[in-house]
C-alpha cells in the first residue's frame, strides 16, 4: 500500500503541476464555469472544499445522456458498481465493499430522507431505491464511509438524489417525450412533465410526473427448448414528485415534499447460461419459463424540512416517512417440480418496509476560526417478509392455474422492528489561511426485535418470537486539509463506518452453535487525496488513494434451508481513483474516470455455507474500471446549438457470488469476463426546444451484471438442464427524446 500511495499520489500531483502556470495565476474573477455546489457535509460547500471524494452528476448531464436509472450513470462515477438481475432489485457497491449480504453498504438519500431499510432483516441491500431522474437537480456520490453524518449502512459511501426546489422567480414548465428501440426487443416509450408555479412572493409549488414503458428483450423457451413467448421482461415505471416551499422571510424556510413511484416488471432479467463458460444457452437471451413471474415495487417518501436562521446558527428539522413495498413471484418449477411429483411450482413473496425518521441539527453560519454542526437522529422502522411456496397445474408455459390443496407446502412470515437513536457533531477548524482540520463523531444505539412463524409440510409449524438484539457504536472522521490558494487542496481522511447487527431467526432443528445474533461490521478507511482546478475551470483533477480495513464482515449463510446472517473475519481494500476533466476549447468537455480496487477477503469462511477463503476477491468488484466521456457543443446560428458526444466504460474481470456449490464443482467461484460498453449521443437545441438522440451499448456487449446460485432450494439444481442464471447488459438501444420548456 505504501508503494501504491507514493506512485498514484505522485502521478496526480505531477498532472496538476504540469498545467500551465498562467492558468493558476489568472484573476479569480475570470472564471467561465460556475462552482459545483454540494451538501455532502450537511451544509452548502463548493466541491473542492470538501475533504473527501465526491462525484456530482448534474441534471443536465442525466438528460443529455438519456439516463433514467442507476445503470445509465455508472460511467460518471468512479468505483460505483450495480449488481442487478431485475429492475428495482439492485445492489449498489462503492470501493468494493461487498460480500453479497442482505444489508446495505451504500446509503441512499432523497434530499433529507433516508431510503430503504437499515437492517439485515428486510433485504435492504437488494432493493436500493432506483428513483426516476427526471427533474433531478443533481446526484451526489460520496465515496468512503459516511458513518459520522449519515449513520448506519454507509460503509462504502452514500448516493444522494438532490431534487430541484420550487422557485418564486417565475412560472416554469417542461415536457419530455421519448422512444427507444432495443436490438432483439420491443420498443420502449417515455413521457414526463414538470411545472413550477409561484403562489405569491413567499410561496411556490413544483411538481413533476413521469411514465416509462420499457420493452422486454428476453425470450421464454418454455419447457422443450423452443420459443414460446418473446420479450417477456417488459417494465413499466410511473410516478411523480411534488414540493411546496414557503419562505415568509430571509430567516425561515419550510419545504414539504412527496415522492411516489411504482415499478412493475413482468419477469426477471436473468438468462440461462452454461455454468462453466457463463455464455448464454440456446443461441440468445432466454429463460425456461414455466409460469408467469413478476416484481412490483412501490416507493412512497414524504418529508418536511424546516430551516430557521437564529443569527449565529441555523436550526434544521427534517421529518420523514418512507415506504418500500415489494411483491414478487419466482418460478421454482425447474428446482422443485420433479421433487414434488411434477407440478409447476412458484414462490410468492411480500417485502414491506415502513420507516419514520427525525433529525434535528444546529449548524453555525460560517465562522472565522470554527464552523460547527451538532445534531440528533431518531429512526423507527417496521418490516415484514412473507413467503409462500405454491403449486400449479402443468400446462401451457406462461399461464398459471393454481392447485387448491388442503395443506401448505411452505409458509414463512418474519416481522421485525428496528429503532435507533444517535447524536453527532462535526467541526471544521480554520487553523491557518492555508490549513483546516475537519473533525466528526457520532454515537449510535439501536435495538431490534424479530418474530418468526413457519408452517407447511416442508418447514413444519413453529413460532419463534421475541428475538432481540442491541448494539452501540461510535463512528468518527478526521480530515486535515492543506489549501493551495482557492483552487487546490491536499487532504487526508480517516473515517469509520458501521452496519448494525441484529437477531438471527434460527430455523427449527438448527445445529448447535448456530448464532442467535450477528454482530455489527465496521470499516476504517485511510485516504489521501488531491483536488485542483484552474481558475477558468478549463482543467480539473481529483485523485485519491485509500486503504480500507473491514472487520467482522456480515455474510449470508444457509442453515436447514433458511437464510441467516453470519460474521466473517474481515477484508481489505487497497484502491486509487482519479477523475480528470479538460475543457481545452469552447464547447468541448472531456473527462476520464479511473478506479483501482484490490478488494480481498482477509480470512476463511465456513466452506459449506459461504465457501470463500482468505485471498478471494470480493464479489462483483473489478480490479480496474476506466470510463472516458467527451462532448462537444457548437452554435449553428441564432439560438440553435448542436452537440455530439460519447462514452466508453471498461471493466476488468470480476469474481461472481460466493457460491460454495459452484466452487465445489469447478474449483473456483464464477469468473466474470472483462467487458466494455460504448455509448454515443447527439442533440440539437432550439432555445426552448431540444432533440437528443443516443445509442447505448453500441457494440451489444453482453457483460454480466449479476448471477444466481448454481443450486436452489433443498440443494437441487436451480435451473433446467444444469444452467446458471446470469443477468447481462441491456442490448444495443437507440433512443430519441424531445423536450420543450415554457
Amino acid at each position: 500500500m505504501r508503494g501504491l500511495t507514493r506512485t498514484v499520489t505522485g502521478t496526480a500531483l505531477a498532472i496538476v503541476m504540469a498545467l500551465p502556470a498562467a492558468a493558476w495565476a489568472q484573476d479569480e474573477n475570470q472564471g467561465t464555469q460556475d462552482d459545483i455546489i454540494v451538501t455532502a457535509q450537511k451544509r452548502t460547500q463548493t466541491l473542492i472544499d470538501v475533504p473527501q471524494s465526491v462525484s456530482v452528476v448534474s441534471g443536465a448531464t442525466l438528460e443529455q445522456q438519456g439516463a433514467t436509472n442507476f445503470s445509465d450513470y455508472l460511467k460518471n462515477v468512479p468505483s460505483l458498481q450495480l449488481v442487478q438481475g431485475t429492475p428495482g432489485q439492485g445492489r449498489l457497491i462503492l470501493r468494493g465493499v461487498n460480500t453479497g449480504g442482505v444489508a446495505s453498504t451504500v446509503a441512499v438519500y432523497v434530499d433529507e430522507t433516508p431510503f430503504g431499510s437499515s437492517t439485515g432483516l428486510a433485504n435492504g441491500a437488494e432493493l436500493a431505491g432506483d428513483v426516476d431522474t427526471f427533474d433531478i437537480g443533481r446526484i451526489e456520490v460520496l465515496r468512503g464511509p459516511q458513518g459520522t453524518l449519515y449513520g448506519a449502512s454507509s460503509l462504502g459511501g452514500l448516493l444522494k438524489f438532490v431534487t430541484n426546489e420550487p422557485s418564486t422567480d417565475g412560472f416554469e414548465g417542461k415536457m419530455l417525450g421519448g422512444v427507444e428501440f432495443t436490438d432483439g426487443g420491443d420498443a420502449s416509450y417515455r413521457g414526463a412533465g414538470m411545472i413550477n408555479v409561484p403562489l405569491g412572493h413567499t410561496l411556490a409549488f413544483r411538481a413533476s410526473g413521469s411514465y416509462r414503458k420499457q420493452g422486454g428483450y428476453i425470450d421464454s423457451i418454455g419447457t422443450a427448448g423452443s420459443n414460446v413467448r418473446s420479450n417477456i421482461n417488459a417494465l413499466e415505471s410511473y410516478g411523480g414528485r411534488a414540493s411546496l416551499l414557503w419562505k415568509p422571510d430571509s430567516s425561515l424556510s419550510v419545504r414539504l415534499s412527496a415522492l411516489l413511484q411504482n415499478l412493475y416488471v413482468d419477469a426477471s432479467s436473468f438468462v440461462e447460461a452454461d455454468p462453466a463458460t457463463l455464455k448464454p444457452l440456446y443461441g440468445g437471451l432466454t429463460q425456461a419459463e414455466y409460469l408467469p413471474t413478476f416484481s412490483n415495487i412501490q416507493y412512497r417518501l414524504y418529508n418536511a424540512t424546516i430551516d430557521y436562521d437564529v443569527g449565529p446558527a441555523t436550526l434544521t428539522s427534517a421529518t420523514s416517512y418512507g415506504e418500500q413495498l415489494q411483491s414478487f413471484r419466482a418460478d421454482y418449477t425447474a428446482n422443485l417440480g420433479a421433487a414434488l411429483g411434477g407440478p409447476y411450482v412458484y414462490f410468492d413473496q411480500l417485502t414491506q418496509n415502513r420507516k419514520w425518521t427525525q433529525e434535528l441539527r444546529l449548524a453555525s453560519n460560517g465562522g472565522a476560526f470554527v464552523e460547527w454542526l451538532v445534531g440528533g437522529y431518531y429512526t423507527h422502522e417496521k418490516a415484514r417478509i412473507f413467503q409462500n411456496l405454491k403449486t400449479a397445474v402443468p400446462g401451457t408455459p406462461g399461464t398459471l392455474t393454481p392447485i387448491d390443496l388442503p395443506f401448505e407446502f411452505a409458509v414463512y412470515n418474519l416481522d421485525s422492528r428496528y429503532e435507533e437513536v444517535a447524536g453527532f457533531a462535526n467541526a471544521t477548524l480554520h487553523l491557518a489561511p492555508w490549513f483546516d482540520v475537519d473533525l466528526g463523531g457520532r454515537y449510535s444505539h439501536n435495538r431490534q426485535r424479530a418474530d418468526q412463524v413457519t408452517d407447511g409440510l416442508l418447514l413444519g409449524a413453529s413460532v419463534i418470537d421475541n428475538l432481540k438484539s442491541s448494539d452501540s457504536v461510535f463512528t468518527y472522521s478526521v480530515a486535515p486539509k492543506i489549501k493551495f490558494g482557492k483552487r487546490a487542496s491536499l487532504y487526508a481522511r480517516v473515517a469509520k463506518g458501521y452496519r448494525p447487527g441484529g437477531p438471527n431467526v434460527i430455523p427449527v432443528g438448527a445445529p448447535a452453535g448456530t448464532p442467535t445474533t450477528y454482530q455489527p461490521d465496521t470499516v476504517t478507511s485511510y485516504e489521501i487525496g488531491f483536488k485542483g482546478e484552474t481558475v477558468d475551470k478549463s482543467a480539473s483533477i481529483e485523485a485519491a488513494v485509500y486503504h480500507i480495513d473491514w472487520s467482522d464482515i456480515q455474510l449470508s449463510a444457509v442453515v436447514n434451508g433458511f437464510g441467516v446472517n453470519a460474521n466473517g473475519k474481515g477484508a481489505k481494500v487497497d484502491g486509487a481513483e482519479i477523475t480528470a476533466t479538460l475543457r481545452p476549447t469552447a464547447g468541448l468537455a472531456t473527462s476520464v474516470n479511473f478506479a483501482l480496487n484490490d478488494a480481498k477477503l482477509g480470512g476463511d469462511t465456513d466452506p459449506l455455507v459461504v465457501g470463500a477463503v482468505k485471498g478471494d476477491r470480493l464479489p462483483f468488484t473489478p480490479k480496474y474500471a476506466v470510463s472516458v466521456n467527451a462532448d462537444y457543443q457548437w452554435a449553428l446560428g441564432g439560438d440553435v446549438t448542436a452537440s455530439i458526444g460519447g462514452s466508453i466504460r471498461s471493466l476488468s474481470g470480476q469474481s461472481g457470488n460466493y457460491d460454495p456449490a459452484y466452487r465445489a464443482t469447478y474449483g473456483h467461484f464464477a469468473r466474470v469476463q472483462a467487458y466494455e460498453v460504448i455509448d454515443l449521443r447527439a442533440g440539437l437545441s432550439f432555445g426552448r426546444y431540444a432533440i437528443n438522440a443516443y445509442a447505448n451499448n453500441l457494440t451489444n456487449s453482453a457483460g454480466i451484471t449479476a448471477m444466481q446460485g448454481l443450486l436452489g432450494v433443498a440443494g437441487l439444481p436451480r435451473n433446467a438442464n444444469g444452467a446458471i442464471g446470469t443477468s447481462v447488459l441491456r442490448p444495443r438501444t437507440i433512443g430519441l427524446n424531445l423536450t420543450a420548456g415554457f
